[in-house]
């Protein structure tokens, strides 16, 4: 826990008038201890320089201050004196400076707007306050405008004004609708810096009625309307995309001037589609990081806490698929004055010296002047001790008539700055205002302070001593704070005493004693274990604590950090914590703490609980390791090795592995040495010469493998000489003239000896040269020098120690070094196989002139470009290498109709040699690639243009371009195909006598000599006949019409049945005279003048009404074929049908059918064949 510092009563108060002493800001106004010291004014609160007030509430300015005696207070107002006693409605506070203007009573707020000015004097000076400009807060309202409607187009720009009227202070401003719900904004609608709504581009779901900028002015809790807005947005078939430009600013250019510390907002509107994004960026220069945001969508770049340095050009980019637009705002940061250094506060004694400093900065330069209790020094009273030096005053010799209180003034255009400094000449003999025989006790080994505050006039000197007749304490031991406390860093026992402080100046002297005890430290000798109990069981912690004798501790213990439940189950003796009938919410971590009055010291363990333990079962696990290990028999390449096993609980051991360390070698790394079986408790194991052994055993059954044993003793087996080679060896040349021979090492467990060497053998393999060896140790690489270019040699690496060679090694070849072929390939030829596809033909070089291991051959080439191409960059060779002894190789990839120039080069492991000469070749003409892009623009009734780029790759020479085109209906079918040829050097073409309102399928490529190339698709539609749309309608979709055949269906239903019954009651109705009279089965029509039906016939297939009911064949129910039809009523009517049959309803215009498209009819089924299908 931590550990808290004790300090004394006393202590707190002395703490802060000496932090008051070392900043020299002021004297302490203790009444106890400094009665008679004066003290010049000091304004301690005065209301803002900018003071907006509540023109609803009383003004109330500030005006606070201190000093000795108490300063008395006057004001001026707009610079001249204000006479707060002929005014009955301002009161000023007692004992202070602040006034309360009762304007809620009577008055007005505007009456007392103006420049207010305070001034605190005693007979040591006068302060004076900052000018204190109040003004009533305002909010007007709107002025009264008549606001147009906005019809605008999809896809265009828009600016919605707000232009809210001017407050005091200005308004928030916010954009919401009818229901004081926020317009949503985004990245394409967001409101400007000044409050105008932008619009990157419009949206058919932005028309609305009710676009309202609402301003808000918080002084007085006000909230201003201004009248909605009415926007429109016609919806255009095609939008034609465009590149951004700026909505604000506007220009390439502008300019920003902001203060320094506020916030720099930068804001870039852009309008286009799609729409656009913007980006931010410093000329010469970086964003500042933790001082820069971006708001309203990255539109709005901030910078907080502004400063000189973040002056410069700032660029903004506008940016959309079409293009990207900058604009630069030149920021210039100008400052009002800051304080570099304001003038402190200066208290001397008669005679001495000093100086008032004021360091003010800003941009421009601030200008500095002096007032000498709220005079201007030019026509203050004279001061024979006063010199103004610009920025400073400086003080020689001072007398008690010095005092005064002095005002520094830094101003420029953007502001003032203004700070009282008093300088205070005081005579005054030193005061240690530490309490006497202050008692201070301290643990031993930790720091030690003791305080001694102090004043006087002038400043004292301070010296502390130890004991009666002790002499000065020394700096090398102690520590001498410059508030006069003294510090022990270590204090130990023999620190004890009692401590004398010596404050002295020229006028006197003050002491004063402190006393030091040093207490022993705190200790917890018997700590609280680490306890697993069961449930229901009873558990002790012990805590034995050792402390000072003179110190009484307090023993605590806490749960988790907590206190204690408050459960009897827990009971705590003087070293004792006891818990009886244990549960499982018990565990946890439990601490003791001792505490003193001087410090304190904690231990903590932790309780686990259990379940109570059951009739033991049998315990299945590994097995415990084998012990006792011994090694007997000892030879130079055997041993025997026994052990005893462990424990195999309750598994029995199936088998025991066997393990080695080589300490002399390999130290701390065991490798495996041999398995025997579980049955065995000896192993007789073989040996390697040179090895330091120690071996391991681990037994295994059938739950895994148990620990391993402790090692055997060592054994250290005799030396002998190398059984074995090194292995891997190679022979490379890495330069034209040697030969490296390089192997893999033996290890020191392969090495058998000390003295581990290698001898290296190497000879020409074709020549008759002998041998030539040298043995090396320590490298796995020989370098033999002046070696011929590329000979075979015979090479042999043998290990040797102090005891002898290794048996005699194998023979491998290797090669000297590389150098480059001398001869190129000759006879190059090639043969274009299509124009994509070539073959390259060479004889191959002699292989003496290779010089090397043929890699194979190269073929380098590339594509002649035009003049243009060619000083735009470079030639692009492409390479392709063929690997071994090969003499022919396909090009594969080339661009058809084009010019290609090759060489061939052989490629050893050098590198390569020289280029074969050029060879030149043509491809033939290939077919084209599709059209760069296919556009379909200026749709008109009957006509479509088409507009294209050529092929990217034309690969020949174009010779025409076929277009095809099909009409598409609206069940997607596709109609006839239309072919048509168009000249190569066309890029625009115009399809004229085409069917309005169609959409048509195009194919569109070009052609070469070799063929069609690629193509391209595009749709398109032509425009609509709006005369003959606004005619058409499809009427089995309307509400009404379904409305109105369930009641015809239901009204038919309702008159079969009353005739029915009719016939039933015997009565012959005209229907049975006609039938009478025909003997036509037909279904009769229905009679206009009694509108009763005649009778039906059962037959399966119903007869169509007759009399101009009948339905065309084309499924179109014509105007004057039927006068009657529901298809010439409009929508919305609740036409009905009277009880004889006749309808009931509203004309509201009549529709004109739409044309069918190909073989199908989008007009809407006719009402005379739902008559139809009903009955």
């Amino acid at each position: 826990m931590p550990r808290r510092k004790r300090l004394s009563a006393g202590r707190v108060p002395l703490i802060l008038f000496l932090c008051q002493m070392i900043s020299a800001l002021d004297v302490p106004l203790d009444p106890k201890l400094l009665e008679d010291l004066v003290q010049p004014p000091t304004i301690t609160q005065q209301s803002p320089k900018d003071y907006i007030i509540d023109p609803r509430e009383n003004i109330v300015i500030q005006c606070e201050a201190k000093g000795k005696p108490p300063p008395s207070f006057s004001w001026t107002r707009n610079g001249t004196h204000f006479d707060i006693d002929k005014d009955p409605l301002v009161t000023m506070k007692p004992g202070s400076g602040t006034l309360t203007i009762n304007i809620m009573s009577e008055g007005k707020a505007e009456t007392y707007e103006g420049v207010y000015q305070c001034t605190a004097r005693n007979e040591r000076g006068a302060a004076i306050s900052n000018n204190i400009v109040v003004r009533p807060s305002r909010s007007p309202l709107w002025t009264k405008e008549k606001l147009e409607p906005i019809t605008l187009r999809n896809g265009q720009s828009l600016i919605l004004p707000c232009r809210p009227p001017l407050g005091l202070p200005p308004p928030i401003i916010f954009w919401m609708d009818n229901s004081f719900q926020r317009l949503p904004q985004s990245e394409r609608v967001s409101q400007g810096l000044n409050g105008d709504l932008y619009f990157s581009n419009v949206l058919p779901e932005d028309t609305r009625e009710d676009y309202i900028c609402y301003a808000r002015f918080n002084h007085t809790q006000t909230i201003q309307q201004k009248q909605p807005i009415s926007v429109k947005v016609i919806s255009a078939k095609s939008n034609r995309e465009r590149p951004p430009t700026f909505l604000t600013p506007e220009g390439n250019a502008s300019h920003k001037e902001e203060l320094r510390g506020n916030v720099l907002s930068l804001e870039c509107i852009a309008e286009g589609l799609p729409t656009p994004i913007i980006y931010w960026i410093k000329e010469d220069g970086t964003l500042p990081i933790n001082r820069t945001f971006y708001r309203n969508f990255k539109k709005t770049l901030q910078i907080i806490q502004v400063s000189e340095a973040d002056s410069g050009n700032y660029q903004c980019i506008a940016k959309n698929p079409l293009g990207a637009i900058h604009h630069t705002i030149s920021v210039t940061v100008k400052a009002a004055p800051y304080w570099i250094m304001a003038p402190q506060n200066l208290v001397l004694s008669p005679g001495e010296d000093g100086r008032l400093m004021c360091g003010a900065n800003g941009n421009p330069k601030p200008k500095i002047s002096w007032l000498s209790n709220g005079v201007p020094v030019e026509i203050a009273p004279d001061d024979p001790s006063r010199k103004i030096d610009g920025d400073t005053i400086i003080f020689s010799n001072v007398q008690e008539r010095s005092s005064a209180v002095y005002q520094c003034n830094a101003s420029n255009e953007y502001g003032y700055l203004l700070a009282n400094a008093f300088v205070n000449v005081l005579a005054e003999p030193p005061r240690i205002l530490t309490s006497a025989n202050t008692l201070y006790q301290v643990i031993a080994d930790r720091p030690a302070l003791l305080d001694c505050a102090f004043f006087g006039s002038p400043l004292p000197t301070i010296e502390w001593f130890k004991g009666a007749k002790g002499s000065a304490l020394r700096e090398d031991i102690y520590v001498l704070h410059e508030n006069g406390t003294l510090e022990i860093p270590v204090a130990q026992k023999d620190s004890t005493g009692t401590y004398t402080c010596v404050a002295r100046n020229k006028l006197g002297m003050a002491k004063n004693e402190v006393h030091l005890e040093i207490k022993d430290a705190t200790r917890i000798i018997k700590q609280p274990e680490y306890a697993v109990m069961q449930r229901g069981g009873t558990v002790s912690f012990e805590c034995k604590v050792k402390h000072d004798h003179t110190l009484i501790p307090t023993i605590t213990w806490l749960k988790d950090n907590g206190e204690l439940p408050n459960d009897g189950r827990f009971t705590v003796d003087k070293d004792h914590l006891v818990v009886a009938d244990v549960r499982d919410d018990d565990g946890g971590t439990y601490t003791c703490v001792a505490n003193t009055t001087l410090d304190n010291v904690s231990a903590s363990a932790v309780l686990s609980v259990v379940a109570p333990t059951p009739t033991p079962a049998p315990i299945y696990d590994v097995p415990n390791p084998p012990f006792d290990l011994e090694l007997t028999d000892q030879l130079d390449k055997s041993v025997q090795l026994s052990w005893t096993p462990g424990n195999d609980n309750n598994s029995p051991i199936t088998k025991f592995i066997i393990e080695y360390e080589d300490a002399m070698h390999e130290a701390g790394l065991w490798h495996h040495q041999t398995e025997v079986s579980g049955m065995q408790t000896t192993a007789q194991l073989k040996l390697s010469p040179y090895v330091n052994y120690s071996f391991r055993v681990m037994a295994v059954n059938s739950l895994g493998r148990s620990l391993p044993s402790e090692a055997s003793e060592q054994y250290l087996t005799k030396a002998a000489e190398p059984d074995t080679n090194p292995t891997a060896v190679e022979g490379l040349g890495s330069e034209p003239d040697n030969l490296v021979i390089t192997w893999k090492p033996l290890n020191g467990f392969e090495s058998n000896g000390p003295g581990l060497q290698y001898k290296v053998s190497w000879r020409q393999k074709d020549g008759d040269d002998e041998w030539t060896s040298v043995v090396v140790a320590n490298v796995s690489k020989y370098i033999v020098s002046g070696t011929p270019t590329f000979v075979p040699y015979l090479i042999k690496v043998q290990a040797l120690n102090d005891v002898g060679f290794a048996p005699e090694p194998a023979v491998v070849m290797g090669h000297s070094g590389e150098d480059l072929p001398m001869v190129a390939p000759g006879n190059v030829h090639v043969n274009v196989v299509n124009s994509t596809l070539a073959e390259v033909h060479w004889d191959p070089v002699p292989l003496k002139s290779i010089r090397g291991h043929l890699q194979g051959y190269r073929i380098y080439y590339w594509k002649a470009q035009s003049s243009s191409k060619r000083n735009r960059r470079h030639l692009e060779k492409k390479i392709l290498t063929f690997q071994g002894s090969k003499t022919h190789g396909m090009l594969p990839g080339l661009e058809p109709f084009s010019h290609y120039t090759l060489n061939v080069r052989v490629v050893n492991g050098k590198g390569e040699g020289p280029a074969s000469p050029d060879r030149v070749f043509n491809t033939p003409e290939g077919v084209p690639s599709a059209p760069s892009s296919l556009k379909i623009v200026n749709p008109t009734l009957d006509s479509l243009t088409l507009e294209w780029d050529p092929p990217s790759r034309p690969n020949g020479i174009l010779t025409e371009y076929t277009l095809k085109y099909q009409p598409i209906n609206s069940t997607h079918e596709l109609g006839p195909l239309v072919d048509l040829k168009i000249p190569a050097n066309k890029t625009r073409w115009t399809l004229k006598n085409l069917n309005f309102s169609t959409r048509y399928k195009f194919y569109f490529y070009a052609q070469t000599a070799a063929g069609s190339g690629s193509q391209i698709t595009e749709e398109a539609v032509t425009t609509v006949d709006e005369a003959m749309a606004s005619r058409q309608v499809d009427i089995a979709t309307q509400g009404w019409f379904i409305g109105l055949m369930c009641a015809v269906a239901l009204l038919i239903l309702i008159l079969l049945i009353v005739c029915f019954i009719r016939r039933n009651k015997g009565g012959k109705y005209p229907v049975k005279e006609k039938e009478d009279a025909h003997a036509d089965p037909e279904i009769q029509p229905m009679k206009e003048d009694d509108g009763t039906f005649g009778e039906y016939s059962d037959a399966e297939d119903h007869k169509p009404l007759k009399k101009g009911s009948r339905t065309p064949s084309d499924r179109t129910v014509k105007k004057e074929d039927s006068d009657d039809s529901l298809v010439d009523y409009g929508e919305g009517v609740n036409g009905q049908f009277n009880e004889d049959g006749s309808f009931i309803g509203q004309y509201s215009g009549k529709k004109e059918k739409e044309p069918a498209e190909g073989n199908e009819s989008s007009e809407a089924p006719s009402p005379v064949n739902a008559m139809n299908s009903f009955v």
